[in-house]
């Protein structure tokens, strides 16, 4: 294949990032198995990214994920100035067959205006898309910038002018998906995992409450705010609490923790991370939110853990119920749930992630809305083509 995409991972993390980060680690699952297809990748990111790649573009040395505990106004030129970069680029490259575009709201306003003698846009939505109702409900990208979804609940939640320019929606991917079907059982301890970044939309002041109702121990994993371990966040202090992530913590989630009953052990990743939940029970997912991609609800799969949810967003896309998992069309359902759980199979799990949630799955399909973008473009000008 003769293709070169500009892959857009934007300034905040480096790809693959160092623990928590969930667009840069779906950009380091999808860029080797594009350029096993055939595809030459130019990376768009921070100096410190360490994914092979056929070219790399940086603005910015490290990650500037930090800045954003800033104030707005000191703060909000930094993903214009990266973006300002990759526009920069583009208008001194033909080379360009595509640019795939990973950066929430500047990234889709700025290559939108570039006109059309830049190359065409694929700009993926990885977010809730209620967050930018004036920049979604006045798209026009022309016939070179169009918007794929993460899932086909997201979209249905878009606004029209941002459903005219979707080509559709591509799952996430988790390189854990890759020989699941093939790979060993484990031993399946009595507790609970609840992966994620710890705030009110994922609900795990709820997990904590169920945990303590059933009387099953739960792990909670995941940062709280830009702190990634506990003793991280103690030594912050109370000036942390202006992080409102860091408030719904220290308000609704720390009084369940006992450390016995209900743990918080900050971000895992690898081995740790897989070990935790493999050898879980079910993986918790008790939403208060449309979610829209559900990362650490493929990984579960993979690593055969039944996902108990309640039905919200790309839930019921991802998890079959009754043989993948339980979900709940209420949050007073999901203690039952829970420990009905652990009749669910676990190969029946990883089957099925070994069946929709690989890499190769996914680079398949996004090679395919590349090529669709670009019909659509070449379509109105031919020099796109």
């Amino acid at each position: 294949m003769s293709l070169t995409v500009l892959m857009n991972a934007g300034p905040w993390l480096s790809v693959p990032p160092p623990g928590y980060g969930g667009i840069e680690n779906v950009i380091a699952t999808l860029v080797p198995e594009l350029r096993r297809l055939g595809v030459r990748v130019v990376l768009a990111s921070v100096a410190a990214s360490t994914l092979p790649a056929d070219e790399r573009f940086h603005v910015f040395d490290d990650g500037q994920f930090p800045a954003l505990q800033r104030p707005y106004n000191q703060v909000c030129g930094v993903s214009q100035a990266h973006l300002g970069g990759v526009a920069r680029l583009l208008r001194t490259r033909d080379d360009i067959d595509l640019v795939h575009d990973h950066v929430e709201a500047v990234g889709l306003a700025t290559l939108a205006a570039m006109g059309p003698d830049a190359p065409p846009v694929l700009h993926t939505l990885h977010w809730d898309l209620a967050k930018h109702p004036e920049l979604y409900g006045n798209l026009d990208g022309g016939d070179r910038l169009r918007v794929n979804g993460v899932s086909a609940a997201q979209l249905a939640r878009a606004p029209r002018a941002l459903r005219e320019h979707s080509v559709g929606h591509v799952y996430l991917a988790t390189p854990l998906a890759v020989g699941a079907a093939g790979r060993r059982p484990v031993g399946k301890g009595d507790h609970l995992v609840t992966l994620g970044r710890i705030y009110p939309g994922k609900g795990q002041d709820l997990a904590a409450r169920i945990a303590r109702t059933v009387g099953v121990p739960l792990v909670l994993a995941g940062p709280v705010g830009p702190y990634h371990r506990p003793e991280d966040l103690a030594a912050a202090g109370e000036e942390a609490r202006q992080n409102p992530d860091v408030r719904f913590f220290y308000d609704e989630v720390a009084p369940h923790i006992d450390g016995d009953l209900v743990r918080w052990v900050g971000t895992v990743a690898g081995r740790e991370r897989d070990d935790l939940v493999a050898g879980a029970r079910a993986a918790l997912f008790p939403l208060r939110w449309e979610e829209p991609g559900g990362t650490a609800v493929v990984e579960a799969l993979a690593l055969g853990t039944p996902v108990v949810a309640t039905a919200r967003g790309c839930l019921p896309e991802l998890v079959e119920h009754g043989r993948t998992g339980l979900l709940a069309d209420a949050e007073e359902e999901l203690a039952d749930l829970v420990l009905a759980a652990g009749l669910l199979d676990a190969a029946e799990c990883r089957r099925e992630a070994a069946a929709r949630f690989t890499p190769a799955v996914m680079a398949e399909h996004y090679v395919g809305l590349y090529d669709a973008v670009r019909r659509l473009a070449a379509a109105r000008h031919p020099q796109a083509a």
